[in-house]
């Protein structure tokens, strides 16, 4: 092993000792090592601390001896070294092995009592390691013996004096990013600038070197910053923990005391002349913002991209970063430096601006809609609410929302005025394109549904709307309900001109039946939609919502006409067969009837069920009207109380197989049932009484029906005597002096439009009436309302 004590006995050997490993490797007067230095290190064997070790040329120079050339006594001056080490290096110009070696014999002498030229070890040997020979017992114990005598005192040198370091020593130190010590050395440089200002501010001299110094100082500031602003950088950028991150934020702090410390020396009032307080940490946050800036440009380099390709990039660089930042660079700042808070409105505010952008450029439609989306919802589930990050994001408050409210309030009237003029030009070439099919033969009806291809795109606007904002929702609805009425109107226009030319068009009467239900079909899917939209609350949606349904309705009806008509242009010439004696013995023309209106039926099964259901209605009235038209005609009169029942059967029987036909379809017109039954009784009755009654009970059931009517049964019955006929039309009279207004069945109309034959009657008064029929007057009058509603 190498003898620790080899130099102990001579002042000059730790000089010899020290300069074996540090500086053999350069004799550059400038180097002092590379890195952070650690702590051990930092005290040299003669107490010399950091910039104060003197370089090996300096050393040298000391131990010259006397006479020798070059040799100068040594100054303690605190000058910063600049060029006086080149002058220092010709010195030994072609002596420097003979100095060493001379340095290196000397000093062996010394120690060995000179002569003992076999232990002389030089410079590059100790550098090297070499191993010396082994020493004898006798040595060991003599070094025994030397370790155990009692140390002698050693006389304490002066420390010797600091030497500051060269701006190109400090700037060398940045570059390898020993950062802290050259903010160090820079905070020392910026310090002796100052002193020399306060200590001669009229010498012109010093005046010219401080002002050189003080740009100095701000070109290495200029440097660190650069170099602090790089590695921050580079450690979100590695997405990992960066070896130099921590290194800069104790400069950061280290700069942050120096303010502080200046700003208690100056009173706590900064001057405007001086270079202090910097604000590192204030200047931190800046750069953070512009890294933020860069990292998000660098997402929009592509120009040609669409914008949601772009906006898809930026919110994933914007969700790794913040990531990148929790999970790697977080630890390395103090809690007090809210640095996730710092990146995140960096990041916030970056998007702001990129989104502000990109607003100003030419959207379509789709693009208005991302936007507005990406604003409000996509970023909130993309970016901030993601459970990486989440619970670090709903800490930080403030952040606003990206797009100031009369940017999005101006996007979406944007949007709307485009959805408007767009869907109306589409709606107005569909309706075109239907009506030219409408008078093809070979088109299907399938393709006559314009509901289907209307409401889809409408719904799709709305629907979109509504999951950006409920007001912007609402604002779509009323748009789409205006332009869903000015098309419903446009749509009525083209049915009627349809049905107008029909007489001129080649369609077969199943054809045209098939297209009037298709076009029919259109009206319950464009009300239901219609009232979807008026839902939404504005009071400008009713006026709009009552002209889309009269549309509706004057389509429907217009439609349930025409397949009406076209029904009973096949029964009218049955019809006219009944109520004759050739029907009373026969039923084909009632059979026929039956099975026409059956076979119908199959047809108006296509439609949908809110104008079927309608039209239910309408056939069951139609039908009724005729079938009790004949009657009123009077075509056939009873000789005949067995004729009379006769009758009676056949028309209780025709009117049940009606009533069981209608309520398969489910009319909702069933108190039409009734008609025929009353009128059945009163011409089977013989009890004047009771036909007294049956009057009073269809009148009650049917208030629109006249005397005439009454006449008519009456003449078909074959009844002749005028006093029984007069006091059976009394009772119409008593009953309209006695019925109010509020009776259930005041609305019915049925009689009213079924003409009769000329009948004369005498007009009787109710004094007239017999004791029984003032008795079932009475009955009629007096009977429970449930009864009636039961029988309606």
């Amino acid at each position: 092993d190498f003898p620790r004590n080899l130099f102990n006995n001579s002042p000059e050997g730790r000089y010899c000792r020290r300069a074996t490993l540090e500086k053999l490797v350069g004799l550059s007067p400038f180097r002092l090592g590379k890195g952070k230095k650690s702590p051990g290190r930092d005290k040299t064997p003669n107490g010399e601390k950091g910039a104060e070790r003197r370089s090996l040329l300096g050393r040298m120079m000391l131990l010259l001896p006397e006479g020798s050339p070059g040799q100068t006594t040594p100054e303690k001056k605190k000058m910063r070294r600049s060029s006086e080490d080149f002058s220092l290096l010709q010195r030994f110009n072609g002596r420097r092995k003979e100095s060493l070696c001379s340095v290196d014999c000397g000093l062996a002498e010394k120690e060995n009592g000179g002569g003992d030229t076999a232990k002389r070890i030089t410079f590059r040997k100790l550098g090297l390691g070499v191993k010396v020979r082994r020493a004898s017992l006798v040595e060991k114990l003599n070094q025994t013996e030397a370790l155990e005598t009692p140390p002698v005192a050693e006389e304490v040198e002066p420390a010797k004096a600091k030497e500051p370091l060269s701006v190109l020593e400090i700037l060398n130190l940045i570059h390898q990013r020993d950062l802290l010590t050259a903010d160090e050395h820079i905070i020392e440089l910026e310090e002796e600038c100052e002193r020399d200002n306060q200590q001669s501010p009229e010498n012109g001299e010093m005046r010219k070197d401080g002002s050189r110094k003080a740009k100095d100082v701000a070109l290495l500031y200029e440097a660190l910053l650069k170099e602090l602003w790089e590695v921050q950088a580079e450690a979100l950028a590695a997405r990992s923990t960066h070896p130099k991150l921590e290194l800069m934020v104790r400069v950061i702090e280290q700069e942050e005391e120096t303010d502080r410390k200046w700003l208690e020396a100056k009173g706590g009032v900064a001057e405007g002349s001086g270079a202090r307080p910097r604000g590192m940490k204030q200047q931190w946050m800046e750069a953070v913002k512009k890294l933020v800036s860069q990292r998000l440009c660098q997402c929009s380099e592509g120009r040609g991209s669409p914008i949601p390709t772009l906006m898809d990039r930026l919110a994933k660089r914007t969700w790794e970063d913040l990531c990148a930042v929790k999970f790697h660079l977080l630890h390395a700042y103090p809690k007090e430096y809210e640095a996730f808070r710092i990146y995140l409105c960096s990041y916030h505010q970056g998007l702001a601006q990129c989104l502000a952008e990109v607003v100003q450029k030419s959207l379509t439609v789709s693009d208005l809609y991302f936007l507005l989306d990406w604003n409000s919802n996509i970023y909130q589930r993309e970016v901030l609410g993601r459970s990486e990050i989440a619970s670090l994001v709903s800490k930080v408050q403030g952040l606003g929302p990206l797009l100031a409210p009369e940017t999005q309030l101006s996007l979406e009237e944007a949007c709307i005025a485009a959805v408007e003029e767009k869907i109306m030009a589409d709606m107005s070439q569909e309706l075109q394109k239907a009506e030219e099919k409408w008078a093809q033969k070979e088109a299907e009806d399938s393709q006559f549904c314009l509901s289907s291809k209307i409401i889809p795109v409408l719904k799709n606007h709305t629907d979109k709307a509504l999951l950006i904002t409920a007001d912007f929702g609402r604002r779509m609805a009323q748009c789409c309900l205006t332009c869903l009425a000015e098309f419903l109107q446009s749509f009525q226009k083209k049915v009627e001109k349809f049905h107008e030319g029909q007489a001129e068009s080649s369609l077969t009467a199943d054809s045209y039946t098939s297209r009037t239900i298709a076009l029919v079909n259109c009206c319950p899917p464009f009300r239901k939609y219609v009232g979807d939209l008026a839902r939404f609350g504005y009071p400008e949606s009713r006026p709009m919502e009552g002209q889309a349904n009269a549309s509706l309705d004057r389509v429907t009806r217009l439609s349930n006409c025409v397949l009406t008509s076209q029904l009973f242009q096949n029964l009218k010439p049955h019809f006219h067969r009944l109520m004759k004696r050739k029907w009373l013995n026969n039923s084909d023309a009632f059979c026929t009837i039956m099975a026409l209106l059956s076979e119908h039926d199959q047809k108006l099964k296509k439609m949908k069920p809110e104008p079927y259901e309608m039209l239910v209605k309408d056939l069951h009235h139609g039908v009724l009207t005729e079938y009790i038209r004949p009657l009123m005609r009077v075509r056939i009169i009873c000789t005949s109380s067995k004729m009379r029942s006769k009758m009676a059967a056949k028309l209780r029987s025709e009117a049940q197989q009606l009533q069981e036909f209608f309520a398969q379809l489910k009319s909702s017109s069933s108190w039409l049932d009734t008609a025929v039954p009353h009128l059945a009784e009163m011409i089977e009755l013989e009890d004047m009484p009771a036909v007294q009654m049956e009057v009073g009970f269809l009148a009650k059931d049917f208030p629109d029906v006249q005397k005439k009517h009454v006449s008519a049964i009456l003449d078909v019955r074959g009844l002749r005597n005028q006093v029984q006929r007069q006091n059976i039309l009394a009772v119409l009279e008593s009953l309209e002096q006695t019925e109010g207004e509020d009776s259930p069945c005041q609305g019915r109309v049925f009689f009213s439009r079924i003409p009769t034959s000329e009948v004369s009657c005498v007009r009787v008064k109710v004094q007239h009436l017999s004791h029984v029929g003032h008795a079932c007057l009475s009955r009629l009058r007096w009977r429970p309302r449930r009864r009636r509603q039961q029988q309606q």
